[in-house]
C-alpha cells in the first residue's frame, strides 16, 4: 500500500495518474454540450449505492472509468455559458493549477512550521486585499472556507468589541436582503435570530438608511446596545449594493461595528470602471470577500478583513503544542491565531497564482464583461412582454417572473415559473435559480460566465415560457 503514498519514490506514478485525471477531465470539458445531463436523485443514487467501499479497485485508471458514471457525467458544469443559476462562478486555469501544487504539497496554514513560505504569501495577499479595500496600514485579515465563515467571525468581533457583555441588550441590523448567515451568526454567537432587525429596502433593494436611522434611534431609547451593521455589498438575489456612506455615518453616530459583507461585490475591486460602486467600504470596520464567487477562482477562497487587526486577538487560543504563547515575543506568525478554523487549506495560492499570470486588471476585466451582460439581459427582459424584471442589476443577477399574456391567478403563476424552472433542469439544457419576492415565485440568472452571450440569455428566455406554457395549458386542459 506504500506505492500509493506520494513521496520522492512515486513521483511518476503521481505524474501518470494526475496526468490521466486532468486529461479525462479536460476531455470532458471539451465534450460537454450542456450544463447539466438532467438526472434525478432516484436514477442516480443506484448507481453510487452499488459501489462496495470495501472492495477497492486498486488501480486509478479504473476509478476513473468509475468516476464516469458516478459524478463526471451527471456532475453541473459552472463553465457552460448556459449555468445561469447560483453564485457559481468558472474558474480561470492559474488558479486550477495553483489547487492542483497546494493539494499535493498539502501545507496546512495553522503555523509557521507547517507552512513557512504559504503563510508569507496568504498575509501579502490579505495586505493587496485590504489596501484595494482602504483598510489603512492597522488592517489585517485571514482566509476562511467561504462567507458564511467570515460573517461569523466578523459578528464574532463585533460581539467582544461591543460596550456591553449583557448579551440580551445587544442588537444587530442588517436588510431584509441579507444574507440568511446573519441571522445564523447571531443563533451560534448566543445572541438568537431576534437580534437581528431587519431593515427593509428601497425599489432597488438598497437598505432605507432613514429606516435604519429611527431604529437605531429606538434601539437606544430602549437601552440596547447596536452591536453592529451588517451592510451588504451585492445581494445574493439582486446584486444590490447599501448606501454605504450613509451607513458608516450611522455606525459612527451610533458606535456600532460597520461590517460590509462584499462576499459577492468584492470583483469590483478589481473593476478599472466599477470600482466607485464599493465607495464607503474602505470606512468599515470588517469586510467579508468571496473570491470564489467574482474572482473567479476554485472553493474554497474567501476571507475576512478588519481594519484593526488587534481585533482577531478575539479569535485567539494558544496550545502547547501549535501555538504557544511564547510564539508571539518570538514574534513567529501563526495564521491560527486569527482563525476559526485550525487546519487549513492553502487556498491563498489559487489567487497568488492567477494575480501573478493573469493580474487584477484581467480579473477586473471578467467581471465587468459579466456586469455588462446583465445589463444587455436586463434590456432584453424589459422588452420582452412575456417577463416582469425587478430591478435594473447593479452586478450581474436579474430577478423576473413569467407573465401569461392571459392573466391568471398569481398562485397559478407562481406555479407555472416554478414548473418553468424544474422542467429546465430536468431537460439538462441550462440552470436558473428562483428565489420569491414579496412572497411570489420568481426566477433568477446569476451571470459570472463571461462567455455566456445576450442570445444565451434570450434563447434561455424562450425555453423557459415554453415550459411555463405547457404547464399552463395542460392545467386549462385537466380543469
Amino acid at each position: 500500500m506504500r506505492s500509493h503514498l506520494l513521496n520522492d519514490a512515486t513521483a511518476e506514478s503521481y505524474r501518470r495518474s494526475v496526468t490521466e485525471g486532468v486529461e479525462r477531465v479536460a476531455a470532458k470539458l471539451a465534450a460537454t454540450r450542456r450544463p447539466f445531463s438532467g438526472v434525478t436523485p432516484a436514477e442516480l443514487a443506484p448507481v453510487i449505492d452499488a459501489v462496495d467501499l470495501d472492495r477497492p479497485l486498486g488501480d486509478a485508471s479504473a476509478a476513473l472509468d468509475e468516476l464516469e458514471d458516478v459524478y463526471l457525467r451527471d456532475a453541473v458544469y459552472f463553465h457552460h455559458p448556459r449555468y445561469l443559476g447560483h453564485l457559481n462562478c468558472p474558474v480561470v486555469i492559474p488558479a486550477v493549477l495553483g489547487e492542483a501544487v497546494l493539494s499535493a504539497i498539502n501545507s496546512s496554514l495553522d503555523t509557521w512550521d507547517q507552512s513557512a513560505g504559504g503563510t508569507l504569501i496568504e498575509r501579502k495577499l490579505i495586505d493587496w486585499t485590504t489596501g484595494r479595500i482602504g483598510l489603512g496600514p492597522a488592517a489585517d485579515g485571514v482566509f476562511t472556507s467561504g462567507g458564511t465563515q467570515s460573517n461569523l467571525q466578523a459578528m464574532l468581533l463585533a460581539r467582544e468589541e461591543a460596550k456591553t457583555k449583557d448579551l440580551a441588550k445587544l442588537r444587530i441590523f442588517s436588510s431584509e436582503c441579507s444574507h440568511f448567515s446573519v441571522q445564523k451568526s447571531a443563533t451560534l454567537l448566543g445572541l438568537g435570530a431576534d437580534a437581528v432587525i431587519s431593515i427593509p429596502v428601497d425599489r432597488n433593494k438598497r437598505m432605507q438608511s432613514v429606516v435604519l436611522a429611527a431604529e437605531l434611534e429606538a434601539c437606544r431609547a430602549e437601552g440596547l446596545v447596536p452591536m453592529a451593521i451588517v451592510a451588504t455589498a451585492g445581494t445574493t438575489d439582486f446584486g444590490s449594493i447599501d448606501p454605504l456612506p450613509e451607513i458608516a455615518a450611522l455606525a459612527d453616530e451610533y458606535g456600532a461595528w460597520m461590517h460590509v459583507d462584499a462576499a459577492y461585490g468584492c470583483g469590483l475591486l478589481a473593476s478599472r470602471t466599477r470600482r466607485h460602486l464599493l465607495d464607503g467600504i474602505e470606512r468599515a470596520d470588517s469586510v467579508t470577500v468571496d473570491y470564489h464567487k467574482s474572482f473567479f477562482q476554485p472553493v474554497s477562497s474567501s476571507a475576512l478583513l478588519v481594519r484593526d487587526g488587534a481585533t482577531l486577538r478575539h479569535a485567539t487560543y494558544h496550545a502547547d503544542y501549535l501555538n504557544p504563547r511564547r510564539t508571539i515575543a518570538e514574534q513567529i506568525p501563526n495564521q491560527v491565531d486569527k482563525s476559526l478554523q485550525t487546519t487549513r487549506r492553502f487556498d491563498a495560492l489559487k489567487l497568488w497564482m492567477t494575480l501573478r499570470v493573469m493580474g487584477a486588471d484581467g480579473i477586473g476585466e471578467l467581471f465587468d464583461e459579466v456586469c455588462d451582460l446583465a445589463r444587455e439581459g436586463h434590456a432584453l427582459l424589459a422588452a420582452d412582454p412575456r417577463y416582469d424584471v425587478v430591478v435594473e442589476p447593479q452586478l450581474s443577477t436579474l430577478v423576473y417572473r413569467y407573465v401569461p399574456e392571459a392573466v391568471t391567478s398569481p398562485a397559478e403563476i407562481d406555479r407555472a415559473n416554478l414548473y418553468a424552472r424544474k422542467a429546465l433542469f430536468a431537460s439538462g439544457e441550462a440552470v436558473v435559480a428562483g428565489t420569491k419576492v414579496d412572497g411570489r415565485q420568481y426566477l433568477k440568472f446569476t451571470l459570472l460566465n463571461p462567455e455566456t452571450t445576450a442570445a444565451d440569455i434570450a434563447a434561455v428566455l424562450d425555453l423557459i415560457a415554453g415550459h411555463a406554457e405547457q404547464y399552463l395549458g395542460e392545467t386549462l386542459v385537466h380543469a
